[in-house]
């Protein structure tokens, strides 16, 4: 049995168009990271796959053949695109930076023959913005003319960035951030700490994702330096003592929730801000996200990343 949480019309939508016999071969589950689009496309394929007379909330059965095939990469009906491993041989030093031409040129043999074990396939791409531009144009090609029988799901965390031309051949499932309810029972299914469950679904702003990445790293604590910082740091005393922590190896997790913590925290100043004040708070979020985007790619100083980080959201306190 798997659980799904919120976005109720999105997941109606779709069973109601499989159920009714007017699936379109080409779906685009768009909306913010983490609140489940990608789950529900694996349920999606399944039941696609599976044929009629299946639940109405997409749940399996622990025997489920369909299922265990997909789960163990071997169903003849479903293809998978996603970022691969940088080196096969090292599978835990990172992945690609996208989804390329090469891999969705592999499609054609799969495309070319008929599906095996009914009269459908599917293909999944999770996320299609991570589609190089040459393997856009190339899904594009297979978009246009569909062979029989081929199901296409787009997962996109920022539809506004695919190919117009792509958006257009697709139906478009919108799902949206989860209200508290939802997150909350997502977040204790997933077996966060009871105790911190409010916590993460405030950072969590609807993602339970995003929420359980936040999981035992006080985010609160570093909410907390960051409204110090905000007031001002005339003595760099607040954000010596952030960069000294968050610099020690065991802070690598904790650094990395403080990058992606500021630029947010100085969007949410930005909101209340107006004019020059407005415009001083923008600018911080730029630099703040372009710090926070180079850092890790670029494996800059922890020490030092913090405390220009730092730097950057104490310059909110001199425009107000």
């Amino acid at each position: 049995m798997t659980s799904l949480y919120g976005n109720t019309l999105a997941k109606q939508a779709f069973a109601a168009a499989l159920d009714g016999g007017s699936l379109h071969h080409a779906w685009l589950f768009a909306g913010p990271e983490g609140v489940g689009k990608a789950s529900f496309a694996m349920l999606a394929a399944r039941r696609v796959l599976a044929g009629p007379g299946q639940s109405d909330d997409f749940s399996i059965p622990s025997d489920d053949r369909t299922q265990h095939l997909i789960d163990s990469g071997a169903h003849p009906d479903f293809r998978k695109l996603e970022r691969l491993p940088k080196d096969d041989k090292k599978p835990d030093q990172g992945l690609a930076r996208s989804i390329t031409v090469a891999q969705v040129r592999a499609l054609e043999p799969f495309l070319g023959v008929k599906p095996t074990y009914s009269d459908r396939r599917v293909v999944l791409i999770d996320s299609a913005d991570d589609l190089e531009r040459n393997g856009a144009n190339a899904l594009l090609k297979n978009l246009e003319e569909p062979p029989p029988g081929t199901v296409f799901l787009l997962v996109s965390h920022a539809p506004g960035r695919l190919l117009p031309t792509i958006r257009s051949r697709c139906r478009l499932l919108r799902f949206e951030a989860l209200g508290d309810a939802d997150m909350r029972s997502a977040l204790t299914d997933a077996g966060a700490a009871p105790g911190e469950i409010d916590e993460l679904v405030r950072v969590g702003q609807g993602s339970p994702a995003q929420a359980l990445a936040m999981a035992g790293l006080d985010v609160a604590g570093l909410d907390k330096a960051l409204d110090a910082l905000a007031k001002g740091d005339p003595s760099n005393a607040v954000r010596a003592q952030l960069a000294s922590s968050l610099s020690l190896k065991a802070a690598q997790p904790r650094y990395e929730a403080f990058l992606d913590r500021a630029p947010r925290f100085i969007a949410a100043q930005a909101r209340n801000r107006t004019g020059e004040a407005l415009r001083s708070a923008l600018d911080a979020y730029d630099a703040a996200r372009n710090l926070a985007a180079s850092a890790l790619g670029l494996s800059l100083d922890e020490q030092g990343t913090v405390f220009e980080m730092g730097g950057i959201v104490a310059s909110l306190a001199n425009r107000r």
